[in-house]
């Protein structure tokens, strides 16, 4: 086993559900806000395309910290929503939101969520990914139009939030339901014991 301050998690998120998730394996942890670049120019899987991305924004953070803080597990990750191969990300405005859900609705689609863990200290790091199917309720251009109107599908890839109230519209998963939150606990777990760090 790893000593209490190897044990530290460092989480590359700002997002508070993740912080919220983190917060239940009891083990000490910072936040580090990841600034990376989330572009990606070529053509590739929403797998490979999450795997990328939460090395990225873990490796972003690794650069960011000081000699004196380079002690810990860097804990990158990132979510898309795919539908009919279609990856959709957070929506560009109340009508991009309009869009991709009312194109959801009265369908299945996948969410995968990407885990990357980086060792602070010596650069070693491990990646991987989960994938969730969703079925999100039929609904009327109006509730569409009400749920945008709570706010809740601003930041959210796939404009939605299961753990919020945009669980009303959704009828049920096939998967990891923490893999469609953000953070699929599981999967990090498992990650982390590359470290010789144990959750339980």
């Amino acid at each position: 086993m790893q000593t209490k301050e190897h044990q530290r998690l460092i989480l590359a998120s700002s997002s508070p559900r993740r912080q919220e998730l983190i917060q239940s394996f009891g083990l000490p942890y910072i936040i580090r806000v990841s600034d990376a670049d989330e572009t990606v120019e070529q053509k590739i899987t929403p797998a490979e395309l999450v795997e990328l991305l939460s090395l990225r924004k873990a490796g972003a953070v690794r650069e960011m910290l000081g000699v004196q803080d380079q002690h810990g597990i860097i804990i990158g990750s990132d979510t898309v929503v795919v539908y009919n191969e279609e990856i959709l990300g957070k929506p560009a405005d109340e009508q991009d939101a309009f869009r991709m859900l009312k194109g959801l609705q009265g369908n299945v689609h996948q969410v995968y969520s990407g885990v990357a863990c980086v060792d602070a200290a010596t650069g070693q790091q491990v990646v991987s990914h989960s994938v969730t199917h969703v079925r999100m309720k039929p609904m009327t251009d109006e509730q569409i139009l009400r749920y945008i109107a709570t706010g809740e599908p601003k930041d959210k890839a796939g404009s939605y939030a299961i753990q919020g109230i945009g669980a009303t519209i959704i009828s049920g998963i096939e998967g990891d339901y923490f893999t469609v939150v953000g953070l699929p606990l599981s999967l990090l777990s498992d990650l982390l014991l590359t470290f010789d760090i144990q959750v339980l």
